[in-house]
């Protein structure tokens, strides 16, 4: 099936709801105006749709194959990096001063997204790229920041994340990978590193791997953990590339989906390189502070994982609807001639538009953290700075677990707007299904998300953040009930989308009133509902902003602005509110009744 990339939503969203003018305005930007971002979404557009969409079906049926520790990528993989390479896509987000075109993560998220929409095996590697770059940027040293940055954004080196190991998946306490010291300042790692995506393959010259680990004399846990810089091939002076490094590709392992992207088990210290044994590393920061280091790239990819699963979402809702308008079959409910396209069919109306109105709803929200995140790091004013770096944060748990879960949910519907052919593989509907099904679980479970929520961001700043967001979905409520007592058209529209809103805020406001009021006491209760809240708080959030989006198509409307687009956003705005807000009631009860329900929790082996 064709991808296209959803341009339209994309240009309403940004503009009406995450605000791209007011980015644009910022201190950095003064050379990136609305109509280089529209050259920029039309050219990733056509380029993602042209040669990276095609190569899906293929990097599915074709995976990447190992022998003798070297990976062969899947067929066309080379050739659409090249091009990737060539068309600057690395470096859209990353700053000028190193060769990146410096331009808004607000225009860099939809990019990110119409990539991984084509082809979320391949995308991978740029994705893990981008977390390096980032890390580096904020923690390396100058010297490391001009060796390695640049031909990473360049295209001919790529970067990976080496965290996880086969006794340390999340926790990482049990790092065993050992780093020692040498007389030149440089380290020798020596241990085995799992699920190392695109850990080694053929798309590039180098792979520079950020890898954790520790030294000798550090303490235990995770305040004894390092980061290093371990290239597969060392790197000289002159930035030209050197002798091979003693880390080695050991397998791939064989996976449900993304069978494009090699996952490779990587050994250090295995005295296969040409640099005698162990791999060549080099300290990024101070000893025994990885961890934090490690986590300046993992909230990227958390974010850009939850940006994966919006993608996902597009491309199975793409499929399932042009599969439920190409079928006939069954008559229509008021009676017909023949069979109808089951696109006719009330509940596949249902589940056609609980896939648009998720995958929206998840994208407004992405969008609208990308622009906090800008704006806490381009304002001029400190405390709006602080006051939106706030607000990222925040969300950026929202955005990968929320999107991400409902991917595999959204992915499931599709397969079941397809019927029995949903099943076969032929169709490539299954695909998206067995894709989408790490994402929850990778960068961070959704559980460890719902912890880092819970935790980190509403009791640590005893809910401030959590509740000027629930004073601003007030402000929607108070707006949608002023448009609706107006009349009109869409009055019954709106004022259902107000009621189901004012509902699902009430209920976020009580959840988070339990996580607050029960922390010091009841701490198992609070988390045994962790994930129900960061549902909770996805649900809402989502519902807010097409809640946005429906004022904004409303008054388009009472302009005089009709559109088709206009009136399909609010058709799925209104469905969100009807049939999706109300998992909010749920959700709460679910978290606020976490007391009682602890006691009965426990499971016997």
């Amino acid at each position: 099936m064709t991808y296209r990339a959803p341009i339209q939503d994309i240009r309403f969203v940004l503009k009406e709801l995450a605000g791209l003018d007011a980015v644009l305005a910022l201190p950095g930007f003064e050379e990136v105006s609305p109509d280089l971002v529209d050259a920029v979404l039309e050219e990733n557009a056509r380029f993602v749709e042209q040669a990276i969409a095609p190569l899906n079906r293929a990097g599915d049926t074709t995976p990447a194959k190992w022998s003798e520790g070297e990976v062969t990528t899947s067929p066309g993989f080379k050739k659409a990096f090249d091009a990737f390479a060539q068309g600057g896509w690395q470096g859209l987000q990353h700053e000028q001063a190193w060769g990146g075109q410096g331009l808004p993560k607000l225009v860099g998220a939809p990019a990110s997204e119409n990539m991984n929409a084509a082809n979320l095996a391949f995308s991978l590697c740029p994705l893990l790229t981008d977390g390096v770059i980032e890390a580096l940027a904020a923690v390396g040293t100058e010297e490391q920041k001009a060796r390695f940055i640049p031909p990473m954004l360049e295209g001919r080196w790529t970067g990976t994340m080496n965290l996880t190991e086969p006794q340390a998946g999340s926790d990482l306490a049990l790092v065993a990978t050992k780093a020692v010291k040498q007389e030149d300042g440089a380290y020798r790692l020596s241990g085995q590193k799992i699920f190392i995506t695109y850990g080694e393959h053929d798309m590039a010259e180098n792979i520079v791997h950020l890898v954790l680990a520790r030294t000798p004399d550090a303490p235990k846990g995770v305040k004894g953990i390092s980061l290093f810089i371990v290239p597969k091939f060392l790197v000289g002076e002159d930035g030209g590339l050197g002798a091979r490094n003693d880390v080695w590709c050991a397998s791939l392992e064989h996976k449900l989906g993304i069978h494009g992207s090699p996952t490779a088990v990587l050994l250090y210290g295995s005295g296969k390189g040409d640099v005698g044994e162990g791999a060549v590393g080099y300290l990024i920061g101070e000893e025994n502070r990885g961890l934090e280091y490690m986590f300046i790239m993992m909230n990227a990819a958390r974010y850009a994982v939850g940006v994966q699963g919006i993608a996902v979402s597009e491309r199975a809702l793409q499929q399932a609807t042009a599969y439920a308008n190409e079928r006939f079959q069954g008559q229509a409910l008021e009676g017909s001639a023949g069979p109808v396209a089951i696109a006719n069919h009330p509940d596949v109306q249902r589940m056609l538009l609980t896939m648009k109105s998720l995958t929206e709803g998840a994208r407004a929200v992405a969008y609208v953290a990308a622009a906090a995140c800008d704006i806490s790091r381009h304002h001029a004013d400190a405390a709006v700075r602080a006051q939106n770096k706030a607000v990222y944060e925040h969300l950026v748990p929202i955005v990968k677990g929320f999107s991400t879960e409902i991917s595999v949910e959204i992915a499931s519907l599709g397969l079941q707007v397809h019927g029995g052919m949903g099943f076969i593989e032929e169709t490539g509907a299954a695909q998206y299904y067995r894709d989408a099904r790490i994402l929850p679980i990778y960068e961070g479970t959704t559980a460890i998300q719902a912890n880092d929520f819970v935790g980190r961001k509403v009791l640590r700043d005893g809910g401030t953040v959590a509740s000027a967001l629930a004073k601003e979905m007030r402000g929607t409520v108070a707006q949608l009930e002023a448009l609706a007592a107006k009349g009109g058209a869409d009055a019954d529209g709106i004022a259902l989308i107000a009621r189901r809103l004012a509902v699902a805020v009430t209920a976020y406001e009580s959840a988070t009133e339990f996580v607050l009021n029960n922390a010091k006491g009841a701490l198992r209760s609070v988390f045994l509902g962790s994930v129900p809240y960061l549902m909770l708080a996805g649900v809402v959030h989502a519902g807010w902003q097409l809640a946005r989006a429906a004022l904004v198509c409303s008054q388009q409307a009472d302009a005089g602005n009709a559109s088709s687009f206009y009136t399909q956003k609010l058709v799925t705005s209104v469905f969100y509110a009807a049939h999706i807000l109300p998992r909010a009631e749920s959700l709460s009860i679910a978290v606020c009744e976490g007391g009682v329900a602890s006691r009965y929790a426990s499971i016997e082996a």
